[in-house]
């Protein structure tokens, strides 16, 4: 059984208009003094750069990198590609090619070196993929310090029974005698002094305002006062 061929409409579009810009790059080559296999070698570099540009454009815009260098690359080989469609087109003479035309079709292959170079070899940071086993961090178990044993106090000395000082007598102090008898008469009498004594200053007389005013021994007057205490 044989496969059926079918045509892809895209894949012709893109092979008439790649074929089209390869005669015109040759075309154009050859006007500006490249002949012989120099002028087909010319549409094949142009092209690859073109593809060399887009191919790295993809992969930095997949990596979520700076694509500026791939763009700007993709650019000047796309301005080679469409100046040469344009130049053919009967806007330029082929036969009297101007001097600038011809020293930018002999400066090209330095520059077509130099761009396919760098998107080479210019540096990708790997992407880490999902599929990519994650080692585990290593547990650390926590370490634990022994508390260090408070000191205990010692105890203090307690003295010894013969070293505790005795304390000192307290001397007691004599009692005070009893008061001796007083005439009753003398009382009576110096119980008037006392009264009116306390009505004119209200404070009770003592025994030396009863030695003053009636005249009598201190010893008399003290136990006369302690009677009308």
């Amino acid at each position: 059984m044989f496969r059926s061929i079918r045509l892809d409409a895209v894949l012709v579009q893109a092979v008439i208009a790649g074929a089209l810009s390869f005669a015109h790059l040759h075309d154009l080559a050859a006007a500006a003094g490249q002949d012989g296999w120099k002028a087909w070698a010319y549409p094949v570099s142009v092209d690859l750069l073109l593809v060399a540009a887009w191919r790295r454009l993809r992969t930095l815009r997949t990596q979520g990198e700076p694509a500026r260098a791939a763009w700007t690359w993709f650019a000047v080989a796309l301005a080679a590609s469409l100046g040469a469609n344009v130049a053919t087109a009967g806007l330029l003479d082929l036969n009297d090619v101007p001097d600038w035309l011809r020293i930018l079709v002999a400066g090209w292959p330095a520059l077509a070196f130099l761009g396919g170079t760098l998107l080479v070899h210019s540096p990708t940071t790997p992407t880490a993929t999902d599929d990519a086993p994650v080692e585990p961090l290593p547990v650390v178990e926590p370490v634990t310090v022994p508390a260090e044993p408070e000191p205990t106090p010692e105890p203090e000395p307690t003295p010894e029974p013969d070293a505790v000082e005795p304390a000192e007598p307290v001397l007691a102090l004599p009692a005070a005698p009893p008061p001796a008898d007083v005439p009753p008469a003398l009382v009576d009498h110096a119980r008037k002094f006392a009264d009116a004594h306390r009505a004119s200053t209200g404070s009770p007389i003592d025994a030396a305002t009863l030695r003053d005013r009636l005249g009598l021994p201190g010893p008399m007057a003290d136990q006369l006062a302690a009677h009308l205490a």
